[in-house]
């Protein structure tokens, strides 16, 4: 079975990352990693706008360079852009110089097509060396996640995870999407009831 939510002790235990914002407030903080992707990330944007909600992109270097028009827009439309590295790397199975290379060659790519300066780093897989960690701490907080949707997984029903969230969204939860091409169908089938849910039960969505 795939846990929709991380374990608080897990959360506790791994204190260096972000894992949620402030429990005291109803607001919820939506994440998607690895556009942009026309098709997808396109559709995610308009969801959004149509019902004034905001969400964090963790953005892909070498999608942005192909698809950098799309990467500002996401921009201009007022939403916040993060790094996710220019390959996706692993972190467990990268060297630290390469993979921090390949951070900051993330950012680059981002600055020159979109103006974004990110601050806020995600690690693909949530893989990342202790080595990396420490030296990414000075530029970036690390983002993870404490609700995931499984959007990308073949099989996933899209219905199963619409009421896992719904059952575990609180206060200060940082939920997980991906605006790529394995989600593009789930998302297309679940994020706007999520989107709807959200708005009914009185959340706030807002930028990290």
């Amino acid at each position: 079975m795939r846990p929709f939510k991380i374990p608080d002790i897990a959360q506790r235990v791994f204190s260096d990352f972000t894992w949620h914002r402030a429990r005291d407030q109803r607001n919820v903080f939506l994440t998607f990693d690895d556009g942009p992707v026309a098709g997808v990330t396109d559709f995610v944007l308009e969801a959004l706008d149509k019902r004034r909600m905001k969400a964090t992109f963790f953005m892909v270097g070498d999608n942005v360079s192909r698809s950098h028009d799309l990467a500002r827009q996401v921009g201009e439309a007022g939403h916040g852009i993060g790094n996710h590295t220019y390959h996706h790397l692993r972190g467990a199975k990268t060297s630290a110089a390469r993979y921090l290379q390949d951070v900051e060659n993330c950012r680059e790519i981002i600055r020159e097509k979109t103006g974004a300066r990110p601050t806020l780093f995600r690690p693909p897989y949530g893989s990342i060396s202790c080595r990396q960690k420490n030296v990414l701490k000075k530029d970036y907080e690390i983002v993870l996640w404490d609700l995931i949707s499984w959007d990308f997984v073949p099989g996933m029903s899209p219905n199963r995870s619409l009421r896992k969230l719904r059952e575990t969204t609180r206060n200060g939860s940082i939920v997980l999407f991906h605006d790529q091409e394995k989600s593009r169908h789930f998302l297309k089938s679940m994020l706007p009831g999520y989107l709807d849910y959200l708005a009914g039960s009185g959340y706030t969505t807002q930028l990290l």
